[in-house]
């Protein structure tokens, strides 16, 4: 996992081409007007920017995904994580879904994060997540990376 200023992506230099891609991304278009939609950042798609207004709630499942890294960008308010690293997770609640690359739990996340506007937070495929806790409606981009 990753949590830091959006500012400071430029300076990241991750290992993953595709990642650092989305991180320039981010850091380039994070204050464009938002749009409900998805946008696909390159011709082979596998960067893909979800542009979501959700539902927080007082407590999500932990999600994991095995062929996707989440970043995570809030941008009208701040949104809270569970994470839990998914060596410890013991509760499957829903089974691995390959077409939409996401299993659940219902363990307790080891800690919450909160993000706030200005910044993002990346979750590699150990990393279990809890996104949209809060209260009220929230506007976030969700970039999604294939690592295969």
């Amino acid at each position: 996992m990753i949590l830091g200023e959006i500012s400071n992506l430029t300076q990241l230099s991750t290992g993953n081409e595709l990642l650092n891609e989305a991180l320039r991304w981010v850091a380039e278009h994070h204050k464009d007007a938002f749009e409900k939609g998805t946008l696909l950042l390159n011709e082979e798609g596998t960067l893909r920017v979800d542009r979501k207004e959700v539902a927080m709630l007082p407590q999500q499942m932990l999600e994991v995904h095995r062929r996707h890294i989440d970043i995570h960008i809030p941008l009208s308010d701040s949104e809270t994580f569970g994470w839990a690293s998914t060596k410890h997770l013991r509760n499957n609640t829903k089974p691995y879904d390959e077409a939409t690359d996401v299993e659940y739990f219902g363990d307790e996340p080891q800690s919450h994060i909160t993000v706030h506007p200005g910044q993002c937070i990346v979750f590699f495929p150990e990393d279990a997540h809890a996104p949209n806790i809060g209260v009220g409606r929230h506007r976030k981009y969700c970039v999604k990376i294939a690592i295969d």
